[in-house]
């Protein structure tokens, strides 16, 4: 898929005011220092479409950003360790689980994991609870530049063993660097391939 545009549209807390027309939506939420911000950059191929921080938690609102006219993509709040209040980071969840549960648009979300990480119980209560509620969603490994391939592949098996405990099958994964563009084209072509679906449904 090439990007042709990538426009953002809107911020807010309240899924009732999100945009109104029906174009599929790809959600993106991850620990808050995962690299989020960095890797829709280099997904849109554009420096400053979302906000890249030194300091982890800065997305702190739903953010619809308009690609090729024809889907969305949505960059949600991180979950864990942001440096937030307890007051604060309730009012997240309360609505990145309105959005999860409410927004008919929500084709797919992507849950980003940093790759250099042994499994964090984090990353696996919140899929689990996607699963618990029946959201679709696809792992995306982040930051796979800074491991050597057979680290890559060792710390990816890791998360595969823990999620079979639990699951059937590993979901549908991916492997990342915002940095070197690995995965853009594997990533963005799986989105292609769900909108021709849709469309021709």
């Amino acid at each position: 898929m090439k990007i042709k545009s990538a426009e953002f549209v809107m911020s807010n807390s309240d899924v009732a005011k999100c945009p109104k027309d029906r174009f599929p939506e790809y959600a993106f939420i991850g620990r808050s220092n995962v690299g989020k911000s960095s890797l829709i950059n280099m997904l849109m191929q554009r420096k400053s479409l979302a906000k890249t921080s030194g300091r982890p938690g800065k997305t702190q609102l739903i953010n619809h950003f308009q690609i090729n006219k024809n889907w969305y993509l949505v960059d949600l709040p991180g979950y864990g360790y942001a440096r937030v209040s307890k007051s604060t980071k309730k009012v997240f969840q309360k609505f990145i689980t309105n959005y999860f549960k409410k927004r008919e648009q929500m084709v797919l979300a992507f849950v980003l994991i940093d790759c250099r990480l042994e499994p964090q119980s984090v990353d696996l209560e919140f899929m689990q609870w996607m699963g618990e509620n029946e959201i679709p969603f696809s792992i995306v490994f982040t930051k796979a530049d800074k491991l050597k391939p057979k680290a890559l592949e060792r710390n990816v098996l890791a998360y595969e063993q823990k999620m079979l405990e639990s699951w059937e099958e590993m979901p549908q994964h991916f492997i990342t660097s915002a940095s070197n563009s690995t995965g853009r084209d594997e990533l963005l072509g799986y989105i292609g391939g769900i909108n021709s679906e849709i469309d021709a449904s």
